[in-house]
């Protein structure tokens, strides 16, 4: 399948007119100008770019991770997929010991399967000071035994897990998941800057969605944030839904780490997709008024129901005018740096990956989606 577009942009460059060559699933060829041969599908007015990675994703379309089964991995798949999301890890909030390994059991086999790119064990050693939606009696200290076992539960499947470094044993805890192959994020936590230094000192590289259940700056004690923003290593994560985050910490992050280190996730519950009401995060009851979610008994945040389309828009508007460097500060911030923060493979549109990409129209609304080289949304029709 050769496809055509005003502008397709690989993640290295933005090709103007820009043409792909589609075959088993695989980029086989790809280019600007004329194309090889007459274009199988011509996007007019449409540029192309590669598929949405969210690193951080509770559920949607009704569907939430937590109830770990078949029936709701593949709702929260199909909705997020219909906003771009090609690849998408799956984090799980704190629970009791054996539902976590139930849960981490069930998953796994869903990433073997092909239907998520990951886990994301975002509870349950965090701060019991800084838990948001996290069920605060599910709260634990890390432990060798219990890390052992959900790593040998995920069989490769864990790409995260979230931890306060002020806890104890969270060093140990922090060089255990990295030596098997998972990521350490620093996040839920109230830490000191010294902390923070030494969790990233320890192999810690992603702080979880930054400002965010962490102890704020404070003109003597400047806290995780700032270890977090100014050392290269890490990988920021920012929820950009307008609720999360005022837009300004975001421009003053861009402006100090650069848009490379921003990874823009959704955080999104299983009322992503769904209408206002009722809805549960983990064992958490949670209202959604407004498209906002918030715990049931309470003003907490839990979560959000925004998909990347949304992070991806944001990106481009607060870019500045040029067109070139805006597209290619919201491919990277949705697709490059949060596959390169977790090690995936789907790292932008290259000649031998893997044929994820989506098509937007001129205000940057979903016009197609390609997963591995089949339409699932768009062109043809559906």
């Amino acid at each position: 399948m050769l496809i055509g577009a005003d502008c397709v942009v690989t993640g290295e460059k933005a090709l103007r007119p820009g043409w792909i060559d589609v075959a088993d699933g695989r980029v086989v060829a790809l280019g600007s100008g004329p194309p090889p041969r007459p274009p199988g599908v011509d996007l007019e007015g449409i540029t192309v770019v590669p598929g949405f990675v969210d690193t951080h994703v509770h559920g949607g379309g009704g569907g939430s991770f937590s109830d770990a089964t078949r029936e709701a991995t593949l709702a929260a798949v199909e909705l997020h997929r219909s906003h771009g999301t090609t690849s998408l890890v799956a984090s799980l909030v704190s629970a009791p010991p054996a539902d976590l390994l139930r849960q981490v059991d069930v998953l796994a086999a869903h990433v073997h399967d092909d239907l998520l790119a990951g886990i994301h064990l975002e509870g349950p050693w965090l701060s019991p000071r800084r838990c948001g939606a996290h069920e605060p009696s599910a709260l634990r200290h890390p432990d060798p035994a219990e890390l052992d076992a959900l790593l040998a539960a995920g069989r490769g499947a864990i790409r995260m897990v979230t931890i306060a470094p002020e806890l104890p044993r969270a060093e140990a805890a922090i060089q255990r998941a990295v030596g098997a192959g998972a990521v350490a994020a620093v996040g839920h936590t109230n830490c000191t800057y010294d902390q923070a230094r030494a969790a990233i000192e320890a192999g810690a590289t992603v702080a979880t969605h930054l400002f965010n259940a962490m102890r704020p700056v404070h003109h003597r004690e400047p806290g995780p944030v700032v270890a977090l923003m100014e050392d290269d290593r890490v990988t920021l994560e920012m929820i950009t839904d307008g609720v999360h985050l005022h837009p300004a910490l975001y421009r003053t992050v861009v402006a100090r780490a650069g848009s490379a280190r921003v990874s823009l996730v959704t955080d999104a519950i299983a009322a992503a997709g769904m209408p206002d009401g009722a809805y549960e995060l983990g064992p958490l009851a949670v209202h959604v008024v407004g498209a906002v979610a918030r715990l049931a008994d309470g003003d907490t945040i839990a979560g959000s129901t925004a998909t990347m389309d949304t992070m991806f828009r944001f990106a481009h508007a607060q870019a500045g005018p040029d067109p070139d460097q805006a597209l290619m500060a919201a491919v990277h911030q949705t697709s490059i740096t949060p596959a390169r923060a977790l090690g995936l493979p789907h790292q932008g549109l290259a000649v031998g990956g893997a044929a994820d990409l989506v098509a937007l129209d001129g205000a940057c609304n979903i016009a197609g989606v390609m997963h591995q080289g089949s339409w699932t949304h768009g062109p043809d029709g559906r």
